[in-house]
């Protein structure tokens, strides 16, 4: 695995902001008390296909999951791949963890999907290089403060640890509604030209969303209560 520089603050800070909110309904707690120890993404070792899901299959992480309303959804369009999701804010990951059991019997359980509740680039660290069909980073925070910047995801240490863990023709899907971190995320990717290729033509290719790529409570909360606008970005590891 490519070792990382641990005076990198991009690396080992916290890039992520409160970790929990309001208290847990009762089937929430459920939740984290028993499926989420059956699904979790083990503390140690190296975090493969085959020992997540007894099997090789493509690998998707997102960063960052939110509610899991994205995760979910692309694990149930690709019931043949192994999805990782990471996030540090507890009441997120029941969400998530709602979602993976069939939301209380209205859709089928997701089989395919791990959950780590905590650092994203704990786990980025110990997938072996080259192992990532996708990296999903959507809505992350902004950090829109000057001072903030070097905590922003988007951020010359992540960015090459995302250009080692996905394989060569693997994409990366970034998306923001923040003006600040839409400017800043364009600036970082420039500088990694040699490692990844914009996939984009024309405006329409970040203005409007892919398919296959689902609206989240966020974007949703972004687009109409702020009224913001809402960008789009993927791009292949050369």
């Amino acid at each position: 695995m490519t070792a990382y520089k641990s005076g990198d603050p991009t690396t080992i800070n916290r890039l992520y902001g409160r970790a929990k909110g309001k208290p847990l309904r009762v089937f929430q707690q459920s939740l984290i008390d028993n499926l989420l120890p059956r699904i979790a993404v083990p503390d140690e070792g190296p975090v493969t296909a085959e020992s997540l899901f007894g099997r090789d299959c493509p690998l998707h992480f997102e960063i960052g999951f939110g509610g899991g309303e994205h995760l979910a959804f692309r694990a149930d369009l690709l019931p043949d791949h192994g999805f990782i999701g990471a996030e540090p804010f507890l009441n997120g990951v029941a969400q998530a963890l709602a979602h993976v059991d069939g939301d209380g019997g209205k859709n089928a359980q997701l089989g395919n999907v791990r959950i780590h509740h905590g650092d994203a680039l704990e786990v980025l660290e110990r997938i072996p290089d080259g192992a990532l069909s996708f990296i999903y980073l959507l809505h992350p925070d902004p950090w829109p403060k000057a001072r903030h910047a070097k905590r922003r995801m988007m951020n010359d240490g992540p960015v090459n640890m995302f250009a080692a863990k996905l394989k060569p023709g693997g994409e990366l899907r970034f998306g923001t509604d923040h003006d600040v971190y839409l400017r800043h995320a364009l600036m970082v990717m420039r500088r990694h030209t040699d490692q990844f290729e914009w996939l984009c033509e024309k405006p329409q290719d970040f203005q409007v969303r892919p398919s296959g790529w689902p609206q989240t409570r966020y974007e949703a909360k972004a687009r109409e209560v702020y009224n913001h606008e809402v960008w789009y970005f993927r791009y292949r590891r050369r």
